[in-house]
């Protein structure tokens, strides 16, 4: 989707229109979370009647996708140095998370946090919310570990060279040279990533977190009429896609990822 701000108001600057972009962006998914019963209460029935419903799991689902993505990035940044790295049982931990997160269906991964996990460790009671968001989390890690180890591996080793003749610790090195042109590289995959984490929060209505999936799924269970049910949730659903979209493309055109704007 086309940055909206790309090209207007004319007489900013690239970082202008992009600061007010994730400005409007941010007010427009806020909008969106608290104030999406008010249009919905106005819809005919069976939607007026369930307008709170959907504007709860609507907020669930946005809470889901911001914690389990931001910890996401963080086992992402992990993951990829442990692979990276020097030391073999860092790198075959890491190797081995990543094969086996990303060869098995996320609907399982739900399941067994929820389900055997407390069996394998009793101590670790975790209610469905938290169950899924551990899920997604370590999922969205396994899938953005790679693209963050694709932007470390394209950062010249010049860098880091350059870095160190300068007196830098390999900690400031990686802080202040490696990660920032790293994080660049790997900004686009792990935007892609977010967006499809947001539609992958629909699969923990499976051990009964109440997101916007599993409230369109009651509803329509309950009056029989799927289409206005599925409908509604699927336009929320690309409005929030739509909001974020825009946000990830914001944020893209600020730090100029392809090197090329002005």
């Amino acid at each position: 989707m086309t940055f909206i701000f790309a090209n207007w108001p004319a007489g900013w600057s690239r970082h202008q229109r992009s600061t007010l972009a994730i400005v409007v962006g941010v007010i427009v998914l806020m909008l969106l979370m608290w104030l999406i019963a008010i249009p919905l209460a106005a819809a005919p029935e069976p939607i007026a009647s369930n307008a709170e419903i959907f504007a709860d799991g609507t907020r669930t689902t946005v809470k889901l996708t911001l914690v389990s993505g931001l910890a996401g990035v963080l086992l992402g940044v992990l993951a990829a140095l442990g692979k990276l790295s020097t030391f073999k049982p860092a790198r075959w931990l890491a190797a081995f998370y990543i094969w086996a997160i990303r060869g098995t269906p996320l609907l399982v991964q739900i399941l067994f946090v929820f389900l055997a996990l407390p069996v394998l460790l009793p101590a670790l009671q975790l209610d469905d919310f938290t169950s899924a968001c551990v899920a997604l989390a370590f999922n969205a890690g396994a899938y953005n570990a790679e693209s963050i180890r694709a932007g470390l591996l394209a950062v010249p080793r010049g860098q880091t060279e350059a870095a160190r003749s300068l007196g830098l610790s390999r900690l400031y090195t990686f802080i202040d040279v490696i990660f920032p042109q790293a994080f660049k590289v790997s900004l686009p995959p792990l935007v892609n990533n977010f967006i499809s984490l947001l539609k992958d929060s629909s699969l923990a209505y499976a051990i009964g977190v109440v997101e916007l999936t599993n409230v369109g799924n009651r509803m329509q269970a309950a009056t029989f009429q799927p289409l206005p049910a599925l409908a509604t949730t699927a336009v929320i659903y690309l409005l929030l896609t739509t909001a974020l979209t825009q946000i990830s493309n914001a944020v893209e055109n600020r730090l100029d990822v392809e090197g090329r704007r002005p």
